[in-house]
């Protein structure tokens, strides 16, 4: 096995994928509060560990013999829905934690039979990366920024502003400063909420660009609603294109456009 290959996968966020690909069917896994046996018992904890949570690792060492492996590992978890349950910490949307783990796999026929898992505390003798940017990791914090958002969560979703971020859309004078941005959603968020779902992303070390299905939901009625006037339980919906520009891991800029018109649609959502 190729451990290059199983970070890859593990990182790709396809459990199916990654238990089917090096898992070997009678696989034992064993960590401090858990033991499952064989890949459905895996899948099961799997499916339960990243419910609403993206799991990201990124080995510090690796050390190989014979069908044995070592590996010293941070991994990085981000939140897209709330989990008061998870193991490491209450999480809420634009939450993220790093835990440092070692990890033992034993292999049989090229497929890891035995798994055994050990961690510290959280954030205890970890590495940390920039918020934002390409890695796995910093794409998987930006789909926890977008959740923040969603969930009109200010205090989280500003988080991932440079203090003096510049919000520029089309339709608004411009907002400077991450309080500045906060001020202003906060105050439409108590008549209509926005939200967002990603449909792509493309990130590099500078920028992230955005292709998503936004929607504005009237809580309140909202006759003077800047983008049409809508009844409480009304929503406009289109697809938007934003580009965020990245300094030291964090937003500088937000620019958007909405790609074609914003359709009303009638009742709750």
């Amino acid at each position: 096995m190729e451990y290059a290959d199983y970070e890859a996968a593990f990182n790709g966020g396809e459990d199916a994928v990654l238990v089917d690909r090096f898992f070997h069917d009678d696989i034992a896994f064993t960590a401090a509060a858990r033991e499952c046996r064989g890949k459905a018992e895996l899948l099961d904890f799997l499916a339960w560990a990243h419910d609403g949570v993206r799991e990201v690792m990124r080995p510090q060492n690796v050390l190989c013999r014979d069908d044995l492996i070592f590996a010293d590992i941070d991994m990085d978890f981000h939140a897209t829905k709330v989990r008061a349950d998870f193991p490491f910490g209450a999480l809420a949307p634009g939450d993220m934690v790093t835990v440092k783990f070692f990890v033992t796999y034993r292999l049989a026929n090229g497929k890891v039979i035995e798994l055994k898992a050990m961690s510290w505390p959280p954030g205890r003798g970890v590495t940390t990366i920039p918020r934002l940017g390409p890695h796995p990791s910093q794409i998987a914090a930006f789909h926890s920024y977008v959740s923040a958002f969603s969930n009109a969560d200010c205090a989280r979703f500003a988080r991932f502003y440079q203090p003096d971020v510049l919000l520029e859309l089309g339709a608004l004078p411009p907002i400077r400063g991450a309080q500045g941005i906060v001020d202003f959603y906060k105050a439409m968020f108590e008549r209509v909420r926005e939200t967002l779902a990603i449909r792509s992303v493309e990130a590099t070390a500078d920028a992230i660009r955005l292709d998503a299905t936004m929607r504005f939901t009237a809580i309140k009625d909202s006759p003077d609603f800047v983008m049409g006037a809508l009844k409480k339980g009304e929503y406009l919906e289109g697809r938007v294109l934003v580009q965020y520009r990245i300094k030291d891991g964090l937003i500088a800029h937000i620019s958007g456009r909405r790609d074609g018109e914003l359709i009303k649609h009638g009742g709750s959502p």
